[in-house]
């Protein structure tokens, strides 16, 4: 097996993502997608090809490395699912309103966009970059029915592993080629969050100094 030891953390846990799979075998490898899905940073694309590669080279087959990857990602996305459930509406319309410009309506709108694309935020958001882990938590906020819920994470997860462990399988130590490729996807979908923070706080300032400049003109003392 390559080693990723190269004294970076990424290295390290490259390491240790190894040395779980061939000690307790596939379960190893769902345990670490259940610990990605709880902290965003860990690289999925990293950990899924050496599910793959360790499936290929005999130590659990490839079957098992599917299935305990899929679980793992199930199992993370509920616990976040468990987390947005208990913040709930309420809990968060007062952390928008102690936040400098937000709004509790703001969370309204979010929770109503959710009603009406949830379902296919959560299918396609467990094949997007940092979205896998974040869709869980408005899932839980707006309390998803738990079949549909797992259904669709289950179905998401599913086609997102099955692309990553194949890859460690058949490409072998050369797999890092498709995690270059995830890394694009990586990078665009963080410029695109970027943009549309940007954008709502352009949009969001603006609102808040016309309503001052209002303020001001009806004033008693204005103008």
């Amino acid at each position: 097996m390559a080693s990723g030891s190269d004294g970076s953390w990424l290295g390290g846990l490259i390491d240790w993502t190894v040395s779980l799979m061939e000690v307790i075998g596939p379960v190893g490898a769902g345990i670490g997608i259940a610990l990605e899905n709880l902290f965003p940073p860990l690289p999925s694309e990293i950990i899924l090809p050496l599910a793959g590669l360790t499936a290929s080279r005999g130590s659990f087959t490839l079957a098992e490395a599917l299935i305990w990857t899929t679980l793992g990602s199930i199992v993370g996305a509920f616990v976040l699912y468990g987390l947005g459930a208990w913040l709930g509406i309420v809990r968060l319309r007062r952390i928008a309103e102690w936040m400098p410009l937000m709004k509790g309506e703001d969370i309204d709108r979010t929770v109503a966009w959710f009603h009406r694309h949830g379902a296919k935020a959560v299918f396609f958001g467990r094949m997007l970059p940092l979205f896998r882990s974040f869709i869980s938590i408005p899932a839980g906020i707006t309390r998803m029915p738990l079949w549909q819920f797992g259904l669709l994470t289950a179905a998401g997860s599913a086609i997102w592993n099955t692309i990553f462990v194949l890859s460690g399988y058949f490409l072998g130590e050369a797999w890092p080629v498709v995690e270059q490729y995830a890394e694009i996807l990586q990078y665009i979908v963080i410029v695109a969050i970027v943009v549309a923070v940007a954008w709502f706080l352009v949009v969001r300032i603006r609102a808040l100094t016309a309503e001052r400049r209002e303020r001001a003109e009806d004033s008693p003392n204005g103008g």
